[in-house]
C-alpha cells in the first residue's frame, strides 16, 4: 500500500563510496567495490526529481519480502533515506515522491539484521554489524515495514555496506539536517508570491478572514504579540474580546502560565464561544484592574461561564508515550504475543482507552457549547496539548464546515500549528524526555468518528493517513518546529525582528531559510493526482456544506443561561463556582488540584440529558442540527488496522481477514457502512469523475 508513508525523491548522481563513512565488511570481502556500470545505471534512473544535497552513500540488490509476489529492486541508502527501488520502476516527473518506497532516516524506529533463522542483531545507531546479513527489516515509527532480502553469488559485500550505511547515517542524523537538505523540486518553481493552499494564519489579513467567516462579531484580532514579547509559544495574532485594550491584554496575559492567556478558538454559530488558556499563575499579585481584565476576557461578554478542567480524566502525556509505545510493540510482525492473546494485549495498552477518554469528553463540552449561550474556557496549564485536542474535536463534532477537506486542514493549522504544539518535542525530535503523540491520538480520535458518522465527512481515511505519515518526514516546517516563532526565525520571516528570550522555550535549531510558504498541506508536491483522489471520502454527502446546515443568526437556537452564573466542568458535573480568578479574597477552585475538589455524585444520565433537561429554569432545547454525539462503549472504539498493522504482510496485500470470522466481521462491518451511505448517494454520485486540482480548493 502507498499510503504507508510521505517519502521525499532526490536527485542523485553516481558517485564514489564516501570515506568518511568507513563502510568496510569484515577481512573476506575488503576490497570489493560496486560495479560501476550499475553504479551508473542507478544514478541515471534516480536523476528525476531533484533534492540538493542528497548522495548515495551505498547500494545491494535485494527482493522486498512479505508481499506476494515478492518485489526484486534494489535496497539504496542517501545521507538523508532509505529507499527501495523495484526493478523497472521509475518516479513520476510530475510528483517525485514516493509515499511506498522511501523511508526518511528519522522515520526509522528500528533495524534488524537476520542471518539464518536464529541468528538477529538489533542495530542501534553506532552499533557494528557483526555478520553479513541475508535479510534486513526497517520497521518505521509510521508502523510501516520494510524487509529486504539480499541474493547470494558474491554480492554479500554489498549487502553488509548498504546496512552499515544505514546504522551510520542514523548516527550521524539530525532533523536539522534532513531539512536542511530536503528543498522539495517543486518548491523552487513557485514564486515568492505563490498562495498557500489554506491560510497559514502567519498574517492579520488571514486571522480577519478567519474571524468573519465565523462571524465572531464580538472579537477583534490583536497584535499584542507582533513581536513575540508576550510568549514565543503564540502565533503574532490571536482574537480578543473587542472591549479589551491590547494594554489591558498584555498586563493579563502575564498571570497565565507561560504567557497563554484566554483566547477565542471558536465563535459558535449559535452565540456561544469557545476559549482555551493556560493555567492561573497563582504566585503573580494582580491589581484589582489586572483580575477585572481577566475576568472580562473569560466571561467574553456572556453571563453563564463555564471553566473546564481539560486534564480532569484524560491521560497524562507519560500515559500516552506508554501506550504509544506498547501499541507498537504490539503490532510488530515479530510480536511474541500469542494470537489468542492479542485482543486482551491490544486492551492492555490503553491506546484505545485514552481514545475513548478524549472522544467521552469532547462530546461533553460540546453539548456545553450548544446548549446554551455561553462562554466555555479550556484550561490546561501548558495550554499546548490538550486543549488543542478537545478543542479540534469540539469543533468536528458541532460544525460540519470543519469536516471539509479546507475545514480540517484550516483546523489543524489554527488548532495546533499556529496554537504552539510542540510537536518537535512530543514527537522525539528535540531530544528532550517529554516526547508523547498527542497529535497522532488526535488522529485516532477522527478515524473513530470517520467510523461512526462515515457520510458527515468530506475527507477519507486516506486522507488521514497521509497526514499521521507527514509528522515523520521533514520536508516543511510544519511538524519541525515547537512555536510558531521558531518556525519564522528559520524561515527568515521576520529576521529585522530582535530575538526574544522568554525561560522555558527551546532556542531555534539551525538551518537554511526557505519558502516559508511552502506548507504539509502542499500535498501536491508529494502526492500524485490519483492518490490526491482518494483523499475524498466518496460517502460524504454534499447537503452538509457549512451555510446548509444553520443560519448564522438563530436567536432562538440556545437559551441564556442564569445570570452571573459560574461553573467548573469536572467529572462529567457542573458545579457552581464563587468566583472565576483565584486572586479574590477566598482561594478559587481552579488554584488547587482538581483531585481536592468536591465531587457531586455523577449522574446515570449523559451530560446531553442532563443540559437539554436540566434545570427546569433554563428551558429546553431539541438536540441541535450538525452536531455529532459519537458512541464510546468498547466496541464503538476500534483499531486503527490500516494504519497500526500496516508491518502485517497479510495486511499489506488487503488480507485483513484471514479467517472465516474475521471475513464475516469485515462484511458486517462493511454492510454496515453501506447502509449509512445508500441513502445519500444516488448512482449519478459515484459515476461523476472528480478532478483532484479541486478536490483540495473547493468549498461547500
Amino acid at each position: 500500500m502507498w499510503w504507508g508513508g510521505r517519502g521525499q525523491s532526490f536527485n542523485i548522481a553516481p558517485q564514489k563510496e564516501e570515506p568518511e563513512m568507513g563502510l568496510s565488511g569484515p577481512k573476506s570481502v575488503q576490497g570489493t567495490g560496486m560495479p560501476e556500470p550499475r553504479s551508473r545505471q542507478l544514478g541515471s534512473c534516480l536523476a528525476s526529481g531533484g533534492l540538493p544535497g542528497e548522495r548515495i552513500l551505498a547500494w545491494a540488490p535485494g527482493v522486498r519480502k512479505g508481499l506476494e509476489p515478492e518485489m526484486p529492486g534494489t535496497l539504496i541508502c542517501s545521507n538523508l533515506r532509505v529507499t527501495f527501488q523495484p526493478c523497472g520502476w521509475q518516479r513520476s516527473q510530475e510528483t517525485p515522491l514516493s509515499s511506498e518506497y522511501d523511508f526518511s532516516l528519522a522515520n526509522i524506529g528500528r533495524l534488524e539484521a537476520v542471518n539464518g533463522p536464529s541468528r538477529v542483531q538489533l542495530l542501534r545507531p553506532g552499533s557494528l554489524l557483526k555478520f553479513i546479513p541475508e535479510e534486513i527489516l526497517i520497521h518505521g515509527q509510521d508502523f510501516r515495514l520494510l524487509r529486504v532480502g539480499f541474493e547470494a553469488g558474491g554480492l554479500e559485500p554489498q549487502a553488509f555496506q548498504v546496512t552499515m550505511a544505514i546504522v551510520q547515517a542514523r548516527a550521524q542524523n539530525s532533523l536539522a539536517q534532513q531539512y536542511a537538505g530536503i528543498t522539495l523540486s517543486k518548491a523552487g518553481q513557485s514564486s515568492d508570491s505563490r498562495k498557500p493552499p489554506i491560510p497559514l494564519l502567519e498574517t492579520i489579513e488571514d486571522w480577519e478572514t478567519e474571524r468573519k467567516k465565523q462571524a465572531a462579531r464580538g472579537w477583534r484580532v490583536s497584535t499584542v504579540n507582533e513581536r513575540f514579547d508576550v510568549a514565543t509559544s503564540l502565533p503574532r495574532y490571536f482574537w480578543v474580546p473587542n472591549r479589551t485594550l491590547d494594554s489591558e491584554v498584555r498586563r493579563a496575559f502575564g498571570h497565565f502560565h507561560q504567557g497563554r492567556g484566554p483566547r477565542l478558538s471558536w465563535h459558535h454559530p449559535g452565540g456561544s464561544d469557545l476559549l482555551r488558556c493556560g493555567g492561573f499563575y497563582t504566585a503573580s499579585d494582580p491589581n484589582k484592574e489586572d483580575i477585572r481584565a481577566v475576568e472580562s476576557m473569560l466571561q467574553a461578554g456572556h453571563s453563564d461561564v463555564v471553566l473546564v478542567d481539560t486534564m480532569d480524566e484524560l491521560p497524562s502525556l507519560a500515559d500516552v508515550q506508554l501506550a504509544h509505545l506498547r501499541l507498537r510493540a504490539l503490532c510488530l510482525p515479530d510480536s511474541s504475543v500469542a494470537e489468542d492473546k492479542w485482543l486482551s494485549a491490544l486492551e492492555g495498552t490503553r491506546w484505545l482507552d485514552y481514545t475513548r477518554s478524549c472522544l467521552r469528553k469532547a462530546s461533553d463540552i460540546s453539548v456545553l457549547v450548544t446548549s446554551r449561550v455561553r462562554s466555555v474556557v479550556l484550561q490546561e496549564r501548558g495550554d499546548r496539548d490538550f486543549n488543542g485536542l478537545l478543542s479540534s474535536l469540539v469543533q468536528l463534532l458541532s460544525a460540519p464546515e470543519a469536516r471539509t477537506l479546507l475545514g480540517f486542514q484550516s483546523l489543524v493549522q489554527r488548532e495546533w500549528v499556529a496554537a504552539g504544539h510542540p510537536f518537535l518535542t512530543r514527537l522525539g525530535g528535540s531530544g528532550a524526555s517529554e516526547e508523547a503523540p498527542v497529535f497522532l491520538l488526535f488522529l485516532d480520535c477522527v478515524w473513530q468518528l470517520l467510523q461512526q458518522f462515515p457520510a458527515e465527512f468530506e475527507f477519507s481515511e486516506f486522507f488521514l493517513l497521509a497526514l499521521h505519515d507527514s509528522v515523520r518526514v521533514p520536508d516543511t516546517l510544519t511538524f519541525l518546529r515547537d512555536t510558531p516563532w521558531e518556525r519564522g526565525k528559520q524561515s527568515g520571516q521576520f529576521n529585522n525582528y530582535t530575538q526574544v528570550y522568554t525561560a522555558g522555550y527551546s532556542q531555534p535549531l539551525a538551518g537554511n531559510s526557505i519558502n516559508p510558504q511552502l506548507s504539509v498541506w502542499d500535498w501536491n508536491l508529494r502526492y500524485s493526482n490519483k492518490q490526491i483522489l482518494q483523499f475524498h471520502n466518496p460517502g460524504y454527502d454534499p447537503e452538509h456544506c457549512p451555510d446548509s446546515w444553520l443560519p448564522r443568526q438563530q436567536p432562538s437556537f440556545m437559551v441564556p443561561g442564569p445570570p452571573s452564573s459560574v461553573w467548573l466542568f469536572s467529572r462529567g458535573a457542573l458545579t457552581p463556582l464563587n468566583q472565576l480568578c483565584p486572586w479574590r479574597d477566598s482561594p478559587s477552585l481552579l488554584a488547587v488540584s482538581s483531585r481536592w475538589l468536591p465531587r457531586p455524585a455523577i449522574s446515570s444520565e449523559s451530560l446531553a440529558d442532563q443540559e437539554w433537561g436540566l434545570p427546569s429554569h433554563w428551558g429546553a432545547c431539541p438536540l441541535p442540527p450538525g452536531l455529532l454525539l459519537p458512541g464510546c462503549l468498547g466496541p464503538q472504539i476500534r483499531l486503527w488496522r490500516r494504519c497500526y498493522l500496516r508491518g502485517r504482510p497479510e495486511v499489506q496485500m488487503g488480507l485483513s481477514a484471514p479467517t472465516i470470522s474475521g471475513l464475516q466481521e469485515e462484511l458486517s462491518h462493511l454492510q454496515e457502512l453501506l447502509r449509512k451511505w445508500t441513502p445519500r448517494i444516488s448512482p449519478e454520485d459515484h459515476s461523476k469523475k472528480r478532478n483532484p486540482n479541486t478536490i483540495l480548493s473547493q468549498s461547500c
